[in-house]
């Protein structure tokens, strides 16, 4: 039997870890940093975060669709999507965000001196009303509700003051979720689940 060189090892090594890499990455889980103060104090600017793709489903390469996950987005889950303004970019330049799950489809949200209302019942879960939200953009204004589509999410940053979100763009597609942000792996100090 002939012995495969040290050169081929190599290389067949290298094309298999890649592969393995896509695969994680298309199927499984996505890395990323926080690059805004937007969602402060719950995510902070460098925080390098993992996202659990599986959670949602994923979605399969060349808009084949998205495999089953284990849930629908629940309100206070925090999410990466493409927004409704990058979808119109091509693939290679939209930028994902990162924002926290507030109206569900079907639901009629209002900002009412800062609190979440949801079907005119305000918001007490810990996980949306322990921040203020600001009645900015053109679908938050004072007064206004709005109705969430079917299979759209209305989501917000934590830190309102400083966060572009569907107060001003609207609602993002169930197909446009990346994924459920789960855990802070970096820095060190900041270790820990997203909550």
């Amino acid at each position: 039997m002939k012995k495969k060189s040290s050169t081929r090892e190599w290389i067949e090594s290298i094309v298999v870890a890649a592969l393995l890499v896509v695969v994680l990455k298309t199927f499984f889980f996505q890395m990323y940093k926080i690059p805004t103060t937007s969602m402060v104090p719950t995510l902070k600017p460098k925080d390098k975060i993992f996202v659990s793709k599986l959670s949602y489903g994923p979605k399969m390469p060349f808009n084949l669709g998205r495999l089953p996950g284990f849930a629908d987005p629940e309100r206070g889950d925090v999410i990466v999507f493409i927004p409704p303004q990058e979808v119109k970019q091509p693939w290679y330049r939209r930028k994902p965000y990162i924002k926290r799950v507030v109206g569900l489809p079907g639901e009629t949200i209002e900002i009412n001196k800062g609190n979440i209302q949801i079907n005119g019942e305000e918001v007490i879960m810990p996980e949306v009303a322990a921040f203020f939200y600001y009645n900015q953009g053109e679908y938050a204004r004072t007064g206004k509700k709005v109705v969430v589509p079917e299979k759209k999410y209305f989501c917000l940053g934590d830190n309102s003051i400083s966060s572009k979100d569907s107060r001003y763009w609207g609602f993002v597609d169930k197909e446009q979720i990346i994924g459920e942000a789960i855990f802070i792996w970096w820095p060190p100090k900041r270790i820990g689940m997203i909550e």
